[in-house]
């Protein structure tokens, strides 16, 4: 005889939040990164969002770059080159000192980003259909609360997340 579990019924009473917040974000992060390459982006990686994000506010240099994810130089360049390739950023010389090259999106970078962002629009409305307004501020309030606790608000609000450690 086959027992069925109805997934959705046990998990909040068997998971803790930062638990659910983790594999949501992750399946989450996953999903916005099919659609991503379903759209054309085929190349993206999850790793490059967090290159991105910083190039969203600012046009660092490598270095500052590497700085600002906690990442070595010789990462950050790897990583950049990526993005270069798929036409996503690009170096450009700095007007102040032509030796210096600083890092920024290309149109190609912030259309990935609008594509991005429309995905994630799109699977919030998903949930909001299942949980209502209230459900989905609830939730809101719930992961910045869980955001406060482990102290990165300051890094989410500077465009300084730094990669997961392995």
């Amino acid at each position: 005889m086959a027992y069925a579990v109805r997934v959705s019924d046990t998990l909040a009473e068997h998971l803790d939040l930062p638990t659910v917040a983790l594999l949501a974000g992750d399946a989450a992060a996953d999903d916005v990164l099919r659609r991503l390459r379903a759209d054309g982006h085929a190349g993206v990686r999850r790793s490059h969002g967090y290159v991105i994000q910083v190039l969203l506010e600012r046009s660092p240099t490598i270095g500052e770059l590497a700085l600002d994810l906690g990442v070595s130089q010789q990462a950050a360049s790897k990583a950049v080159g990526e993005l270069e390739d798929l036409g996503y950023v690009e170096r450009r010389p700095c007007p102040d000192d032509r030796r210096v090259r600083r890092v920024g999106l290309t149109a190609g970078g912030h259309e990935v980003v609008e594509h991005a962002r429309r995905r994630r629009r799109e699977l919030e409305d998903a949930v909001r259909t299942r949980v209502g307004d209230d459900g989905v501020e609830q939730a809101r309030r719930a992961l910045v609360a869980l955001v406060d606790v482990v102290a990165v608000r300051g890094r989410i609000a500077g465009r300084r997340v730094v990669p997961p450690l392995e």
